[in-house]
């Protein structure tokens, strides 16, 4: 029994939920959001709710009943508050700058890093030494596919913590040479 999927989705105030062809569509002030629903699922509005039941006892129902739950909740959550993942760049001479549509990041290479930021991100540089990079959106895969693409352009070291982290994140560090 699935404990994600036993509990109903609360539509809040502002989103408008429709399921028509398979197809659960979430509106808000954020935008829009469609999730695919499955077959072995019945996705079902109730009392300003969203509720996920499976059709049948079997496996693919049991295992993708919790699974569309979560991604029905990514979607209300998406289209009313957004996502945000956080980014720290840290090192010395390491820098990031929004100018325009683009996010210029100097990560101690011998040429800057120019990354277009995508239509439905938003990109903005926070913290006291602007060194905090806020990634955000209405999609929660496509907020962590976009941080994960800056992480990967210089990704934190063991030695001394430099490259660009989640804020988040833990870097365990390793011990230097010894003589």
């Amino acid at each position: 029994m699935s404990r994600v999927g036993q509990s109903p989705v609360a539509i809040p105030d502002g989103v408008e939920i429709t399921i028509a062809g398979g197809v659960l569509t979430a509106k808000g002030k954020l935008g829009t959001q469609t999730v695919d629903l499955l077959p072995v699922v019945e996705v079902i509005l109730e009392n300003g709710s969203v509720v996920v039941k499976p059709v049948n006892g079997g496996k693919r129902a049991r295992t993708m009943w919790g699974t569309t739950r979560s991604l029905v909740n990514n979607a209300v959550v998406g289209v009313s508050e957004g996502f945000t993942r956080r980014l720290e760049v840290n090192g010395v001479g390491y820098r990031a700058q929004v100018q325009g549509k683009k996010l210029n990041l100097q990560l101690g290479y011998s040429h800057d890093i120019a990354f277009d930021v995508p239509e439905d991100i938003k990109i903005e540089i926070e913290g006291e030494r602007s060194n905090v990079i806020a990634v955000s959106g209405p999609n929660k895969q496509r907020v962590g596919q976009v941080a994960s693409e800056i992480r990967g352009f210089r990704k934190p070291e063991p030695y001394k913590g430099k490259g660009v982290k989640y804020a988040d994140e833990q870097i365990l560090r390793k011990e230097g040479k010894k003589k």
